[in-house]
């Protein structure tokens, strides 16, 4: 059976290193239901750390999607310009992007795909993994929420005991959640206790 194809999205990632994983597997999906992902790497997403070496998550990601990694300033800024992608995905987007973004900087891979893709309307979908969500970075989220074309993937506590500050988008939503962004919509962000998956739906 033929998977129909839905379009291009640009895919990036940020250096919540813990989270590298399964923004992998966000990715697997987003290939699996049709979408071609064009990848791209935060300059922190590409150091060495305990959880891997950045070239190794490199070969990963271009291993999923099947594209070079866009990792300079000079290679995403055509993204929206020329069309290359209906929307940019950032899982995990880190404190770090979420308060780049705020301030309107453009000085990352990440950042300027972001100024990118929005000079041309088209949606930014941003997967929060952050441990001061409910600290710093909440301002920043929640200017985000009011400016046009950004939508967030459904975000919760991950461990609100060991890390109270802490929120980590439901990557499993990050399906429906594009879908949405592209017809204009946002789900309801906040995640509510044991809420999951089947809740949205």
């Amino acid at each position: 059976m033929t998977t129909e194809k839905k379009g291009c999205l640009a895919f990036a990632v940020c250096g919540s290193f813990c989270t590298l994983e399964d923004a992998l597997g966000a990715a697997q999906a987003l290939t699996a239901q049709g979408w071609t992902l064009l990848p791209v790497m935060s300059f922190a997403a590409q150091q060495d750390t305990r959880f891997g070496t950045g070239e190794s998550w490199r070969q990963r990601l271009q291993a999923v999607t099947g594209q070079p990694v866009l990792d300079t300033l000079q290679a995403v800024e055509p993204l929206g310009p020329r069309r290359l992608a209906q929307a940019l995905v950032v899982a995990p987007c880190t404190g770090a992007t979420l308060a780049r973004l705020a301030a309107g900087l453009s000085d990352t891979p990440v950042t300027l795909a972001a100024k990118s893709l929005l000079r041309v309307g088209s949606p930014v979908v941003l997967a929060v993994s952050t441990n001061d969500g409910l600290g710093a970075s909440g301002e920043n989220m929640a200017r985000l929420c009011q400016r046009k074309h950004y939508y967030f993937v459904p975000y919760g506590q991950d461990d609100p005991f060991a890390k109270p500050q802490s929120l980590k988008a439901d990557l499993a939503l990050l399906p429906a959640a594009v879908d949405a962004a592209l017809r204009g919509e946002q789900l309801q962000p906040v995640l509510l206790g044991q809420r999951n998956a089947k809740s949205q739906e």
